[in-house]
């Protein structure tokens, strides 16, 4: 999917890669019918090139967050971030040895998300603008 402003642009090298957890404790216990807890962890990813920041995240244990930071930011620091394509690849090659599904997994779709929102701010374009917006509403539910 090329559009002429992504063509247009020229390379914008990731800079940095951040990485945080956070454990939420929940009002009351939660479940699911399988799964009982008390508390959340979100694994928040910054991608940031070009005076501009973008987000991921994932909902999955601390050691996700490790990984992103061990194994994937060394992978998309400096690559371009109007690529995110490449660098998804590289971070599958890069945890090829470690399995695909479960926090690694996790760990890529976070980076992932942060760097197709950051390509997205550098072309001043929504996300779903950006990834080719089919509807302009959907309809939810509460369950």
């Amino acid at each position: 999917m090329t559009s002429t402003a992504t063509a247009a642009r020229a390379e914008i090298p990731v800079d940095e890669l951040e990485v945080s957890a956070y454990t939420i404790p929940t009002d009351a216990p939660e479940a699911d019918g399988t799964l009982a807890w008390d508390a959340t962890t979100i694994v928040v990813v910054h991608a940031h090139g070009a005076g501009e920041r973008g987000l991921g995240y994932t909902y999955a244990d601390v050691s996700t967050a490790k990984l992103v930071a061990s194994k994937l930011a060394g992978v998309v620091r400096g690559r371009d971030a109007m690529a995110p394509q490449a660098a998804w690849e590289a971070m599958v090659e890069q945890t090829r040895n470690l399995g695909r599904p479960g926090i690694t997994s996790m760990a890529i779709a976070a980076v992932d998300t942060a760097l197709w929102d950051l390509k997205a701010r550098a072309l001043g374009l929504p996300l779903c603008k950006l990834l080719g917006m089919a509807h302009d509403r959907v309809p939810v539910y509460g369950s």
